[in-house]
């Protein structure tokens, strides 16, 4: 697809960052940063929920072996109860981008807030998995890795449906979870979780 063409004065080394995984009822908010090779483009990058599972691996695969560097970050359920998802979404972008191995000297954030912790000029973007190719990168490695780890838990504790609806809040969901409990991992300070750990 065709991103818009931003323009950083100076900015040689961009990284795009994003997360995913603030919704769900388990597990945590993981985010990726990514700063991409000019000379070595990716096809096919965007948002990475529009991508089939078997493309979206494709360009994991591809992003990881083409890109100048990335990183991961993540803010564990334990972060996200003590601090809450926003706060816990951005430190975990902040440990994306410390985390890479090139320091970039900008850098580029979907949605609309900078986290307080990066320490280089950066800019936040609305819908930016869809207009910047480096966050649609960060977004494919982010979910792709989440996902994983859902379909892992899903092999462990196989009647909660975790391949399926990834921890997401849906019906099936929240009737695994009144029929079974919440087991660990789970956000307790959720509302659904509460209620059925018997919190709320």
């Amino acid at each position: 697809m065709d991103f818009e063409p931003f323009e950083y004065p100076d900015a040689t080394l961009i990284a795009g960052v994003d997360e995913v995984g603030r919704g769900p009822l388990i597990g945590a908010v993981v985010t990726a940063a990514v700063i991409l090779d000019p000379n070595n483009p990716i096809e096919g990058l965007t948002d990475s929920k529009k991508l089939t599972d078997k493309k979206r691996n494709v360009l994991f695969d591809q992003i990881k072996e083409k890109a100048l560097a990335w990183s991961l970050g993540r803010a564990e359920p334990e972060e996200i109860d003590e601090l809450n998802i926003l706060a816990a979404t951005m430190l975990a972008m902040e440990r994306a981008v410390n985390g890479l191995p090139i320091a970039p000297n900008y850098v580029l954030i979907d949605g609309n807030r900078v986290p307080a912790g990066i320490n280089v000029p950066a800019q936040a973007i609305v819908k930016g998995d869809l207009r910047v190719a480096e966050i649609s990168a960060a977004s494919i490695l982010a979910k792709v890795v989440r996902d994983r780890e859902m379909e892992a838990l899903d092999k462990e504790y196989p009647q909660y449906g975790f391949a399926k609806h990834k921890g997401y809040p849906t019906k099936a969901h929240f009737e695994a979870l009144e029929q079974h409990g919440a087991i660990e991992g789970y956000r307790k300070s959720f509302k659904p979780v509460k209620k059925a750990l018997g919190l709320a």
